[in-house]
């Protein structure tokens, strides 16, 4: 190896600095271009929908089994849906044939599992719903996750122009140093937006809209510690499983919190306030969901339908 004086190690060095800059422009031109599109595309909501959706879920365990049948329920019975989820899975991972994708046998054996590529290509989806990772930040770092959201867009897209395209905001970890409340409030923006959908939309022609789910479920935690309780929920932790030995399960829903989710998915798809929809809803598997008190339940609808007037992101008209 050929030995590096002072003067050409100074000069690699800066040769290493100037690409990673270069790097960082281009970055921040493709989210800035992003963005303008964003203004541009959210400035008009979309239609209304005429009738019952065909709607795909991409993703993990935050989308699961049981929101997206509380969905059905909630939207009637010619409402139709598949999906495609594995553990923690990444929309890289998903894309990726050399990719494994953790809990996929378990996962999807289910008769409403279709094949993530070829339902979405078919075109046969009034929506598809694409699920990012958790944590994001590490969906950014190392799973690429604007081109992958770009890609998945495209596919459904070229397939068939008509059909919605929507990212399913999700959230982090309960026990997150950083505050759960203040990271939902921060992240939407630095990264959601700012890291994954704006540089995605810099790469494609696809329009892609938001499920802010995430913000729904800051926004009733908030709305349940102002109001001391509602329905016996109290805590953000009243919306979080439990693992095994008891202690809170930090990222996965019990069913109180996958009947918010299904309601926010319900409002933003199909643009109806979810004020007076069920409560008391099954399972995926004919059992009986733990419902949610009427008073929670309502207070729920409330803030589904508040969070999403105030977000165009979702393609709901205000």
């Amino acid at each position: 190896m050929p030995h590096l004086t002072r003067r050409s190690s100074v000069a690699v060095m800066g040769l290493g600095l100037a690409l990673a800059g270069a790097g960082a422009v281009v970055w921040q031109s493709r989210r800035d271009i992003g963005a303008d599109r964003a203004r541009t595309l959210y400035a008009q909501p979309l239609p209304k929908p005429a009738g019952a959706l065909n709607v795909f879920h991409l993703g993990h365990s935050l989308v699961g089994r049981d929101m997206p049948a509380m969905l059905a329920q909630l939207a009637g019975t010619r409402h139709r849906y598949n999906s495609q989820v594995g553990w923690g899975t990444s929309l890289k991972q998903h894309w990726e044939p050399g990719e494994v994708i953790n809990g996929f046998a378990e996962e999807n054996d289910h008769p409403k599992y279709r094949d993530a590529k070829q339902a979405i290509g078919s075109g046969a989806y009034d929506a598809v719903v694409l699920t990012e990772m958790v944590e994001i930040t590490d969906a950014i770092r190392y799973h690429d996750a604007a081109r992958y959201l770009a890609r998945w867009a495209d596919l459904a897209w070229n397939a068939n122009p008509d059909t919605r395209i929507y990212l399913y905001e999700t959230w982090h970890h309960t026990d997150d140093g950083n505050g759960w409340l203040a990271r939902i409030d921060r992240d939407l923006r630095k990264y959601w937006q700012g890291r994954v959908t704006y540089p995605a939309l810099a790469s494609t022609d696809a329009p892609i809209h938001l499920i802010p789910a995430g913000q729904v479920m800051a926004s009733f935690v908030r709305a349940v510690e102002a109001l001391g309780g509602v329905g016996g929920i109290t805590t953000l932790h009243d919306l979080f499983t439990k693992r095994d030995d008891g202690t809170p399960d930090t990222i996965h829903f019990n069913d109180l919190g996958a009947y918010l989710v299904a309601l926010t998915h319900f409002s933003v798809l199909y643009h109806r306030d979810p004020i007076g929809a069920p409560y008391q809803l099954m399972r995926a598997d004919g059992s009986a969901a733990i419902a949610p008190k009427p008073e929670a339940a309502q207070l729920m609808q409330q803030v589904v339908w508040d969070v999403i007037q105030r977000h165009p992101e979702t393609g709901v008209a205000a």
